[in-house]
């Protein structure tokens, strides 16, 4: 049996909540990682945003989630997207890879994704997005971290390989989502399911990664509107609502973002209910997000309000984008009607 070292024996009972939180630990259904700023993650978030905000984009995402365990949960992220000019700006493409591990376990899992996005124009102020996501996904558990009995002597000294049998082979599977955005210039309405094939995770035995679905939404108050021109200033407020559930888990948000552009502000209240006996968590995100010419930088920190989500020690956030949008071309093809509404959607 493995020996957890004393340093690691008084942080067991989070190590647990935790990973009864995100389905890491033996036994448990999978869980997907979320992130604080889903407007810089929106390829994550629904493929029916890919080629939806700018006419290309490439983002990096890190999020440390947990910080004060011994392995906190790591979080990496590379999306890129681009629509294409022709026929009509119809179409859009996208990559998502995504990473998450766990330093005290050794659990690494590692998704490659490939979306596509059809746009259309349903009247003249009302567009619709609908995407799909193919991902290959790799998850393994590592032993470096793992003392087992036979390794300990009578003096505490610790040597040897062990002769426990470490047969947990690497799992690959293939999940398959679905989504779309319903949008004006003001609003949006976004409608996702992930793992709609619900693929097997389990080392040993079966453990599914059940179906993900999503529902969320803003609307955006002008007190400047951007006007047409390469220079645009803003001045706006978006209040935003989403709810997602997958297995027993169940998480809904609320909050507003203030833009005075180039600078987005925003603050978001997280509730998430897990059938265990850890209970539900509440946490508030602080979000900062800047624009400086073609980059776009967004910082987040999760607060916890409830006594085990800030035991846990919150989540850093940081993205990084780098994107083109025309707005010169964006207004004359809307003369012309041969574009769609730009999505509102706060991203930074």
């Amino acid at each position: 049996m493995p020996v957890l070292y004393p340093s690691l024996l008084a942080g067991r009972r989070l190590a647990l909540a935790a990973g009864l939180l995100l389905g890491t630990v033996a036994g448990a259904r999978g869980q997907d990682v979320f992130f604080s700023q889903p407007f810089a993650t929106r390829l994550h978030t629904n493929p029916a945003f890919t080629g939806l905000v700018d006419d290309y984009s490439v983002t990096l995402s890190y999020r440390n989630q947990f910080p004060r365990l011994a392995g906190a949960f790591v979080s990496t992220q590379a999306a890129a997207d681009l629509r294409l000019d022709r026929p009509g700006q119809h179409h859009a493409l996208g990559l998502l890879l995504n990473q998450d591990r766990s330093g005290a376990v050794g659990y690494t899992r590692l998704e490659v994704g490939a979306l596509y996005a059809y746009h259309t124009r349903l009247n003249e102020k009302l567009a619709l997005s609908g995407g799909l996501r193919a991902s290959y996904g790799r998850q393994r558990v590592g032993y470096d971290n793992f003392v087992f009995g036979d390794q300990i002597l009578e003096d505490g000294t610790v040597v040897g390989p062990s002769a426990e049998l470490l047969d947990f082979q690497p799992v690959n599977y293939l999940s398959l989502g679905t989504g779309a955005v319903l949008y004006t210039e003001q609003g949006w309405l976004s409608l996702a399911g992930q793992h709609l094939n619900q693929p097997s995770l389990g080392f040993q035995r079966q453990s599914q990664l059940p179906l993900q679905l999503s529902l969320s939404g803003g609307y955006k108050f002008f007190i400047v509107k951007p006007a047409t021109g390469v220079a645009t200033q803003e001045v706006s407020f978006t209040p935003v609502g989403a709810y997602s559930r997958q297995g027993g888990s169940q998480r809904t948000e609320t909050g507003m973002y203030f833009t005075a552009s180039p600078v987005t502000l925003g603050a978001v209240y997280r509730n998430i209910f897990s059938p265990s006996d850890v209970g539900s968590q509440h946490i508030l995100a602080a979000v900062a997000g800047i624009r400086a010419g073609g980059l776009r930088l967004g910082y987040s920190y999760d607060v916890g309000v409830s006594r085990l989500s800030a035991d846990l020690g919150g989540a850093h956030e940081i993205t990084l984008a780098l994107y083109a949008f025309d707005r010169l071309e964006n207004a004359y093809r809307r003369l012309k009607r041969r574009v769609y509404p730009v999505a509102p959607c706060p991203a930074f």
